[in-house]
C-alpha cells in the first residue's frame, strides 16, 4: 500500500518540483527587478491569497474526496452520485468565488486602505488580486476531481501549463519595458491573471459537460464534515500568513523592506515546501480511502516515520549549504539568510501534524482540526507581538515554528487520546537528533578548522552521511524503491 502511496508522491512530486523551479524563477528574478519595498508587496499578496482560497473553498476538497470514497462504499450508481457532489462541490465554491469577487471589486478604495499605505495608490491591486483569486477557486474542485479519479498526469500538466504561462507573462512584461511604468508590480499580478483565467478555461474541458449545480440537501451533509476543516484551515493559513501581517503593522521603521526580506528568505526553503506539498496532494486521497482501521494506522504510522526522515535530508541539503542558497536571490535581500534554518524546521514541523491528522479526517471527528489549528494561531500571534517589535523578521521565523511546534503536539496528544497510532517516535527522535548534530557540525564546529571549498567538502560529508545512516537503519534497497516508483501500473 505505501508502494502506492510513494508512487503518487513521486507523480505528484516530479512535477510539482519542476513547476516550483519554473515558479520560483521569478524569485531571483523579482528580488532583482524590484527593490525591498515593491517586493514586499509581492510577499504580503501571496501571502493573502492563500487565506482567501482556504475560506472560499471552505474545505470542500477534503469533503469532496471523503464523500466520493463514501460514494463508492455505499454501491449503487455511484458515477451519478460522484457527477452530484462534484456539481454540488463546484457550484457552492464558485458561487463564494463570485461574491467574493464582486465585493472587492465594488469596494476596492476602503479595501486597499485597510491593507496599507502601499495599496493605496493603486486599488486596481485588489480588484486583480481579487480576479485570481476567482479563477482559482473557480477552478479548484475540477482539480480535485482529477486527483480522485487518479488522472495525475492531466491535473500536473495543467498546472505546470499554469506556472510557465505566468513565468513567459512576467519575463515578456518585463522585456517590454511594463514593470517600469506607473503600474509597476502590478504587472506581477496581471500575469498571474492571465495565467489563471487561461488554466481555468483548460481545467473546463476536463468536466465532463457536468454543469455546477447546488444539491442543497447533500451540501448541508458535505458542510457538516467540512466546516471544522473550514474553520481550521482559515486558522491554519492565518499560521502561514499572519507572520507577515505582524512584521507589516509591529515592525517600527522600514516594515515593507523586512516584509520583502522575509519573504524572499522563505521561498529559499522552496523544496522543504514543496516535499510536503507533493506528500499532501498524494496523501490525502489515499488516506481518506476506506482502509481498514487496522491497515489506517499502520501506514499512518509508517508514513510518519519516513516523512521525517527524507525531511531531515532535505533539511540539511540546504541548511548546510545556505550561503549557496543566498545567491538565489539579490543581494540587498541575503542579508536574512541566518533565519533559514528556522524556517525549514518549520516547514519539517507543518509535514508532521498534516500526517497527524489524517486520521480525525477519516473518522470524521473534524473538530478536532479546530483545537490543533487555533492552539498555533495562539502561540504564533503571542510569540509574533512578542518577538517580531524586538527581532523583526527574525522574531517572525521563531513564531512561525513555535506555532508549528504547538500544533505537533497538540495534534500528538490528540491522538494519544483518542486514536492511538503507534508512531516509532524513537527513530523518528533518532532522525532528528543525528540531523541536527550532523547540521551543528558544519554549522559551528567545522568553520572553527576549515574554510572555503574544503568546508563545502566536509559539508558534503555529512549530508551523504546522514543518507547512509537513513537507507542503513531503514535497511532500504535504494533500487528497487526506485523501479517500483518509475514502474507503470
Amino acid at each position: 500500500m505505501l508502494e502506492k502511496l510513494a508512487k503518487q508522491t513521486a507523480i505528484y512530486g516530479i512535477s510539482t518540483i519542476l513547476g516550483r523551479f519554473l515558479s520560483y524563477l521569478l524569485t531571483p528574478f523579482y528580488t532583482r527587478i524590484f527593490g525591498l519595498e515593491a517586493y514586499g508587496v509581492v510577499t504580503d499578496v501571496y501571502a493573502l491569497i492563500p487565506f482567501a482560497l482556504v475560506l472560499l473553498t471552505m474545505g470542500m476538497e477534503s469533503g469532496y474526496f471523503r464523500f466520493a470514497a463514501k460514494a463508492e462504499a455505499a454501491g449503487g450508481d455511484v458515477a451519478a452520485a460522484k457527477r452530484k457532489l462534484f456539481a454540488t462541490a463546484w457550484g457552492i465554491t464558485s458561487l463564494a468565488a463570485l461574491l467574493f469577487f464582486a465585493v472587492v471589486a465594488l469596494w476596492r478604495v476602503p479595501v486597499s486602505e485597510l491593507m496599507g499605505e502601499a495599496y493605496i495608490a493603486h486599488p486596481e491591486y485588489v480588484v486583480v488580486v481579487a480576479a485570481i483569486i476567482l479563477f482559482d477557486v473557480g477552478g479548484c474542485i475540477p482539480f480535485s476531481r482529477l486527483r480522485e479519479q487518479g488522472r495525475a498526469l492531466t491535473f500536473v500538466s495543467l498546472k505546470l501549463f499554469n506556472i510557465i504561462l505566468q513565468v513567459g507573462l512576467a519575463f515578456a512584461f518585463w522585456g517590454v519595458g511594463l514593470f517600469d511604468s506607473a503600474f509597476g508590480v502590478g504587472w506581477a499580478f496581471v500575469a498571474n491573471l492571465v495565467a489563471s483565467a487561461v488554466t481555468w478555461l483548460a481545467v473546463m474541458c476536463t468536466t465532463g459537460g457536468i454543469a455546477p449545480r447546488i444539491d442543497w440537501r447533500l451540501l448541508a451533509a458535505i458542510l457538516i464534515y467540512s466546516l471544522p476543516l473550514l474553520i481550521s484551515g482559515i486558522a491554519g493559513t492565518a499560521n502561514e500568513f499572519i507572520d507577515r501581517q505582524l512584521i507589516k503593522y509591529l515592525v517600527p521603521e522600514g516594515a515593507m523592506a523586512q516584509l520583502g526580506i522575509y519573504g524572499a528568505i522563505t521561498k529559499i526553503a522552496v523544496v522543504m515546501t514543496l516535499f510536503t506539498q507533493m506528500y499532501r496532494l498524494a496523501a490525502e486521497p489515499f488516506f481518506l480511502s476506506n482502509f481498514k482501521k487496522e491497515e489506517f494506522v499502520a501506514m499512518n504510522a509508517a508514513a510518519l516515520k519516513y516523512f521525517v526522515m527524507a525531511s531531515m535530508a532535505i533539511f540539511l541539503g540546504i541548511a548546510l549549504f545556505k550561503d549557496l542558497f543566498a545567491l538565489i536571490v539579490g543581494s540587498d535581500f541575503r542579508e536574512g539568510i541566518f533565519i533559514l534554518p528556522v524556517v525549514l524546521g518549520a516547514n519539517i514541523l507543518s509535514g508532521v501534524w498534516l500526517n497527524m491528522s489524517f486520521w480525525y479526517k477519516r473518522e470524521e471527528r473534524t473538530w478536532f482540526a479546530l483545537v490543533v489549528t487555533f492552539t498555533g494561531l495562539v502561540f504564533s500571534i503571542a510569540g509574533g507581538v512578542v518577538l517580531i517589535p524586538r527581532w523583526g523578521y527574525y522574531g517572525a521565523a521563531w513564531s512561525r515554528f513555535l506555532s508549528e511546534a504547538a500544533m505537533v503536539v497538540a495534534s500528538w496528544l490528540l491522538n494519544r487520546r483518542y486514536f492511538p497510532t503507534p508512531y516509532d517516535l524513537k527513530r523518528i527522535a533518532e532522525y532528528v537528533v543525528v540531523g541536527m548534530t550532523l547540521f551543528a557540525v558544519g554549522e559551528y564546529v567545522a568553520p572553527q578548522y576549515v574554510d572555503g571549498l574544503w568546508l563545502y567538502g566536509v559539508d558534503v560529508l555529512l549530508f551523504v552521511a546522514f543518507l547512509l545512516f537513513a537507507v542503513r537503519r531503514e535497511r532500504i534497497d535504494v533500487g528497487a524503491m526506485m523501479r517500483s516508483v518509475l514502474k507503470r501500473r
